[in-house]
């Protein structure tokens, strides 16, 4: 950005009210009381009413189980769209696709940030890349190691270096300063970093447009299913508008799935499901994890802000509020890899887990900033604000208290309501009501399984068949997976901002029981099979 827009748009680089000074850090810090506030104001509130007036809290529950039914389903016709045609794109010839499109001028720029990560797991990342259709002369490869890692992780990027970089058009190691003023440690600074590192050193000498270039930011654990870079340059070529559009992939958690725990597997399978969901919407559609968009754009914008936690999803606010309002997400529907959650031991996945949900959940801290982009620009339309403005308060506010609402707080009444409550036919019917709405919703898991199971990749030679029979009855414990790893760390997460206790970056261990040789050439990952 030019001075001009430094000034005009100097809070797009705000992380948190303590970053603002006068008028402006009251107004932002008012803004990241809002959701916590929304959050506790309903938990307290059911918890007051059962006690003091049962009827209607209720009413409202069963209301509220009725409400949840219907968005189950509405919900569930979105999924089962949205994977046909996942499937209908994994079938499909996309270079067939492109022939009468040109498309021979774009470079794909690849970031791949890792901080202590095993040199497996680099490995097979690197090695999705190379069976990947795509001209690898026209391919960049940017390895962003941290500082912070020390020596051995140096050592382990000079070994990928050489083994890859004559395979790809460009190769350059990023290696991110440690401890650099204004930035918190993690994902967001060191991409940043790598980016503009990559514009210095690989664009700018060869004179590469940046209009011509396609930047994938994608965690290390991605493997890129065959036809991504192709997929995403018809959705790129054929957008209406390319550089006013994030490129949004489905993650498929399926790199480690028969190594992880049942629980871990779930969770897993419940991330990728709400991500397909929002595919089918992409009004709602923000960025999430391993995305792509044009390096125009990427550098028009900054690059990811380097102060926050939730650069992922911040890079779409960022641009949404330095265009006004004029851009937006392109669902592909096309699946990328990635890990399921698993550490060395139980307990320690359990902790990772949930870490993960909180750093995920923490993306509330979206709210104010958006918020307090809104109340800057005047010029933005009312319209598309008190859109946005409603559907991140409901989205976060439905994480945190719906779950919980649901499984635990809907029996308050029958505990609270005292003697002359539990004497009345309400009290009797309300359990049978909820159980009766409940074994409907709950219905809706067949599919899941179904869903599930058919993004499993091949048995890991010795182990058993009967592991499916485990994968299909994971799925019970969903009345536990989505209280403790989705209520539980979107309370946690709103609970913190709403004090002021900001979190920083934790990386999640890429964790793996099964070790295969290392840089080894396979074809990985291979394309399911869906039912």
């Amino acid at each position: 950005m030019d001075s001009t827009n430094l000034s005009e748009f100097y809070y797009l680089n705000t992380g948190k009210a303590s970053d603002l000074s006068g008028k402006d850090r009251v107004i932002y810090r008012f803004l990241e009381l809002i959701p916590g506030s929304l959050t506790w104001a309903t938990l307290a509130g059911i918890v007051a009413v059962s006690w003091l007036l049962p009827i209607w809290a209720t009413y409202f529950i069963i209301a509220f189980d009725l409400y949840w039914l219907i968005k189950t389903i509405y919900l569930s016709l979105h999924l089962r769209t949205n994977w046909k045609k996942m499937r209908h794109f994994l079938k499909l010839d996309w270079q067939e696709r492109l022939e009468n499109i040109k498309y021979d001028h774009i470079w794909q720029m690849v970031i791949l940030p890792f901080y202590k990560e095993d040199l497996n797991v680099i490995a097979e990342t690197m090695e999705a890349l190379l069976a990947a259709k795509w001209d690898k002369s026209k391919m960049m490869v940017v390895l962003a190691y941290e500082e912070k890692a020390g020596e051995e992780a140096e050592k382990k990027a000079k070994i990928v270096k050489r083994k890859y970089k004559e395979s790809f058009g460009r190769f350059l190691l990023s290696r991110h300063p440690a401890d650099l003023p204004g930035e918190i440690p993690g994902k967001g600074s060191n991409i940043a970093y790598a980016a503009e590192q990559a514009r210095r050193l690989l664009l700018d000498p060869s004179g590469i447009a940046y209009e011509d270039v396609l930047v994938s930011a994608f965690d290390i654990d991605t493997r890129v299913y065959p036809q991504y870079f192709l997929c995403l340059t018809w959705h790129y070529r054929t957008c209406e508008k390319p550089h006013r559009s994030s490129f949004q992939p489905i993650p498929i958690y399926n790199n480690n799935i028969w190594e992880a725990p049942a629980f871990s597997r779930v969770v897993a399978a419940s991330g990728t499901f709400w991500q397909m969901i929002q595919q089918e919407r992409p009004e709602r559609l923000a960025t999430f994890s391993s995305h792509s968009v044009s390096f125009k754009a990427l550098h028009e914008i900054g690059y990811w802000q380097k102060n926050i936690v939730s650069e992922d999803s911040r890079i779409f606010w960022q641009a949404y509020l330095k265009f006004g309002g004029d851009y937006s997400v392109v669902p592909i529907s096309y699946p990328v890899s990635m890990d399921a959650n698993l550490a060395p031991t139980f307990l320690k996945t359990v902790k990772s887990v949930y870490k993960q949900q909180l750093r995920w959940t923490w993306g509330v801290e979206n709210i104010p900033y958006s918020l307090f982009g809104f109340l800057k620009d005047k010029k933005m339309a009312i319209g598309k604000k008190m859109y946005w403005t409603f559907v991140q308060l409901e989205g976060f506010w439905s994480l945190a208290t719906n779950p919980l609402i649901i499984f635990f707080l809907g029996w308050l009444p029958l505990f609270l309501g005292g003697r002359e409550f539990n004497q009345t036919l309400l009290s009797y019917n309300l359990p049978i009501i909820t159980k009766y709405l409940m074994n409907i919703a709950m219905a809706g898991l067949v599919m899941s399984v179904i869903i599930s199971l058919s993004f499993l990749p091949p048995l890991p030679q010795g182990t058993k068949k009967r592991k499916y029979f485990f994968m299909v009855m994971q799925w019970l414990l969903i009345p536990f997976t989505i209280p403790m790893f989705g209520s539980v760390p979107g309370v946690h997460s709103q609970t913190r901002l709403l004090l002021g206790k900001y979190m920083g970056f934790w990386v999640t261990e890429k964790f793996r029981k099964i070790k295969t040789p290392i840089l080894l050439s396979k074809p990985c990952p291979r394309e399911p099979e869906m039912i």
